[in-house]
């Protein structure tokens, strides 16, 4: 069953998928259909799920489930992947590919290898402040609390240590 994103509850699970580029205006409004089809029709042992999906920043996929109403089985993940590989292949982007980080730099969505993002700390141009989207938070509340979040107060503490 199709949930506004909105109207999802705090500890609701979250499934973030980075695009490997921003999504026209005109890409967005033909797949929210698609977005809120799947939602409506995604189950799990045939129970129904109250979920949403929704793309963030036109760069995000981000699929959300209230398992207090019924929680993902491996079955229902697996058709959350093959739901979000079509998608791949009707907007002509990578969704499951993770090996860039997105950071947010002068208003621009930036994606960075871990090479890349080295050698952006070394100049200057990513600082433990630079807002990164951490893509492996698990609820809903995360995902308005920390994301995105300053680079330093996140895994990526780590590069910044002199």
């Amino acid at each position: 069953m199709y949930v506004a994103f909105d109207n999802l509850p705090p500890h609701a699970r979250v499934w973030i998928y980075q695009a490997s580029r921003p999504l026209g205006e005109d890409e967005l409004v033909a797949v929210l259909p698609r977005l809120a089809a799947f939602a409506e029709e995604w189950t799990s042992h045939g129970r129904q799920l109250a979920a949403s999906a929704q793309f963030l920043h036109r760069q995000f996929l981000v699929l959300g489930l209230d398992e207090q109403v019924a929680g993902a089985s491996g079955c229902s993940i697996d058709a959350s992947v093959r739901f979000v590989r079509e998608l791949e292949q009707a907007l002509g982007v990578e969704l499951l590919e993770k090996s860039r980080m997105a950071f947010l730099c002068a208003g621009e969505l930036r994606l960075l290898s871990r090479r890349e993002l080295r050698a952006a700390i070394a100049a200057g141009d990513i600082t433990p402040a630079t807002p990164y989207f951490n893509n492996t938070l698990a609820t809903k509340a995360e995902l308005s609390e920390r994301w995105p979040a300053p680079a330093g107060e996140t895994w990526l503490a780590g590069f910044f240590a002199s």
